[in-house]
């Protein structure tokens, strides 16, 4: 098949399209690498059956050129990081609403199957965990930044359905539980790597709030695994699938765990919120998904365990740092 990757040269991004290569597709992704890296994908450039447009996907003449021509798409192309959502709200906005609505839209005109990758963030402060797909979604306060995010991934979800309800537009949301992995930076505010940066530099680990908040980290191959299933899966289309791993850990232990793989002689360090942001921020305590219905409609089941993950990290930024140095 011909596959768009729309924020194709993302972490998450260039991981599906390695995936996907190996399973001898031809593979388009497009980036305008304000999050995205070319360093992502420079070992799949060399594939002939691999092309990088380097573009907006707010840009309907673009999008309608690259979606004519392909069989599926996977639109993966949002603003993400907690750091961004604080520092870049109308950014946020922008990118996950517009985006959206000009890839569903071409994409209904030719009537091509769509993967949307939506995020955990869609339940907000509810308490319900773990969270189905079908909980309600409890929001913040509309003057904290990080809540904006959720609500344009919400209203993404609403768009993706009502072309499926309206259209019979073939289109499967999936909520995205902290995917985590080799080539995650830890520059837009992504806990794991940040902490591994620090921890391997023997730098305090700062940890934002009280470190009791507990989430749940899964290997971005075996998010792969997942979407790559429910794009294949003909009774997919029309519902919204949790994707992740549901094996929770707090983040003050995940610091411990962090510095006990490394070896570092790093110290833990507490930051309030506002200390860290330079604003006020709401979050959440627990964030675990229920995986039920993905796991009966694919059998979907992560086989990597954290501790694994996290020796993958730090080996990649490891690796990372010796170039640099």
């Amino acid at each position: 098949m011909k596959i768009l990757i729309t924020g194709g040269a993302g972490f998450i991004g260039s991981h599906l399209a390695e995936t996907l290569l190996r399973d001898t597709h031809e593979v388009i992704a497009i980036d305008d690498l304000s999050t995205g890296t070319l360093q992502n994908i420079a070992h799949l450039r060399a594939n002939p059956r691999f092309r990088f447009v380097y573009d907006n996907v707010r840009h309907g003449e673009t999008m309608h050129l690259l979606i004519e021509q392909c069989d599926v798409i996977y639109h993966l192309a949002a603003a993400v990081g907690v750091q961004l959502i604080v520092d870049r709200p109308v950014h946020t906005i922008e990118t996950n609403i517009h985006g959206s609505e000009v890839v569903l839209e071409i994409a209904n005109k030719f009537q091509k199957k769509v993967l949307l990758a939506s995020s955990s963030e869609v339940y907000g402060k509810s308490e319900a965990a773990p969270f189905h797909e079908d909980d309600d979604s409890v929001l913040g306060s509309t003057r904290f930044s990080r809540w904006s995010y959720a609500c344009s991934k919400a209203i993404d979800e609403f768009l993706a359905f009502a072309y499926h309800q309206q259209y019979g537009l073939p289109v499967i949301v999936t909520r995205l539980f902290n995917t985590v992995g080799p080539r995650q930076t830890g520059q837009y505010g992504m806990v794991i790597p940040r902490f591994v940066e620090q921890a391997l530099k023997g730098q305090p680990l700062k940890i934002y709030g009280t470190g009791r908040q507990s989430r749940c980290f899964c290997h971005v191959k075996d998010v792969i695994a997942g979407l790559t299933g429910l794009m294949q899966c003909e009774k997919a289309p029309g519902r919204v699938y949790n994707v992740g791993s549901d094996q929770e850990i707090t983040i003050e232990a995940l610091a411990d765990k962090i510095i006990a793989l490394t070896g570092s002689p790093s110290q833990k360090q507490f930051l309030s919120y506002e200390q860290a942001y330079g604003k006020p921020f709401d979050d959440m305590m627990r964030r675990v998904p229920s995986l039920e219905r993905i796991r009966q409609t694919i059998g979907y089941t992560p086989k990597i365990t954290l501790e694994e993950t996290l020796k993958d990290i730090i080996d990649s930024i490891k690796q990372k740092m010796g170039k640099e140095s």
